[in-house]
């Protein structure tokens, strides 16, 4: 993509180039005519700063297995535990080492950072991260906030492969906050036997549910035998299959939604939040134990379904797992103090999109930077 990138800056001269983490060489591109680049990290504050930290501390290094816990040294507030799998740090030598390294060394020397996040979701880890890691930072989230009409929210994404009127339509039979959300982002790779698992497990905690399977990968045959036999019928008028994709942040902001049962990528987590919705969690790789950290142990809002490693290792979250942790957000005092936490953290976020808000006045604040340049 590099001399199409080129060519198009080139001809276009715009005031800045905004680039995924994900492409480092666009910032010796971007400079090369005198445009500023802005890395866009599609994850939290949280997330950088633990990151950082293992890299700049190594703690992983010194364990004796990758599934020896470990406190996450020099974090704001401290106490997050990991174990090295789950912490995802890629030796310097592999592939996917030598890209991070890169990543790093364009951030260092980008015109600065943009993050799908909101100052009052997570101000210690935004100063840490502004301070420490990164020389610019604007947090310019929650970016779903953005969609404000029916249409918009319904298109986010993918085209969903279900009408949104009949989704709406079986929500709307549901009493407020009675259904949990399920959805584990646009990669599903669970096994057969995994999928059976969370089919028993929505149908033994007795909640209704939307369920999001996304589309077929290898771990699944051609027939349909992840669901247990006659599920659909007994589940009628219970439950919401949804196959492929989901009208996602039309789903969250409805008044019958009470709960999210996540994989913690941060484009579902930061859209849960920005919900008011706690949330069941259950991540699978990548920065997603991270998220999860922040989920449950800082923000109090999450609770873990019993996912300690990668879903590739094959750890089955057996059905009474599922059964449990949707129980423990759905229903109980506890999970009354979840969802007043939740629902705050919701409030908070579209104050900050709001006119005069942190994230409206820091995309501001960007914008002017970006004009004095010229």
């Amino acid at each position: 993509m590099k001399q199409q990138l080129e060519s198009f800056i080139e001809t276009t001269k715009p005031s800045c180039l905004v680039a995924d983490m994900f492409f480092p060489w666009s910032t010796e591109s971007a400079e090369k005519f005198g445009v500023p680049r802005l890395v866009f990290h599609g994850t939290s504050f949280f997330s950088l700063c633990c990151f950082y930290n293992m890299n700049t501390h190594k703690p992983h290094e010194k364990v004796a297995t990758t599934c020896t816990p470990f406190v996450i040294p020099g974090l704001p507030g401290g106490g997050i535990v990991m174990t090295a799998e789950q912490a995802n740090v890629a030796d310097d030598e592999t592939p996917m080492g030598k890209i991070m390294k890169e990543i790093g060394e364009s951030e260092s020397t980008s015109f600065g950072v943009l993050v799908n996040s909101f100052y009052e979701l997570e101000s210690a880890y935004a100063d840490f991260y502004s301070k420490n890691v990164a020389k610019r930072a604007w947090h310019i989230g929650p970016l779903s906030l953005c969609n404000r009409e029916f249409a918009e929210k319904a298109g986010r994404g993918q085209k969903a492969n279900i009408h949104e009127e009949e989704c709406l339509k079986w929500l709307e039979s549901k009493t407020p906050g009675s259904v949990i959300y399920v959805s584990f982002g646009s990669g599903n790779n669970f096994t057969n036997e995994q999928m059976l698992e969370i089919a028993a497990g929505l149908e033994g905690s007795g909640q209704s549910f939307v369920w999001v399977v996304g589309q077929k990968n290898e771990n699944q045959g051609e027939k349909e035998e992840w669901l247990p036999e006659g599920y659909e019928e007994r589940m009628k008028g219970k439950g919401l299959i949804i196959r492929g994709w989901g009208p996602q942040v039309l789903i969250l902001d409805h008044k019958a939604v009470g709960g999210f049962l996540t994989h913690c990528g941060w484009n579902s987590a930061i859209e849960g939040i920005a919900a008011g919705l706690p949330m069941v969690t259950w991540p699978k790789g990548a920065e997603q134990f991270y998220n999860e950290k922040l989920l449950t142990k800082v923000l109090g809002i999450g609770v873990n379904v019993g996912a300690t490693e990668l879903v590739k290792k094959g750890r089955l979250i057996n059905r009474e797992e599922v059964d449990k942790a949707v129980r423990e957000v759905m229903s109980g005092e506890e999970a009354e103090e979840r969802r007043i936490r939740a629902k705050k953290l919701g409030e908070m976020a579209k104050v900050a999109v709001g006119e005069g808000g942190s994230s409206y006045s820091d995309l501001n604040r960007l914008m002017e930077e970006l004009n004095s340049r010229k």
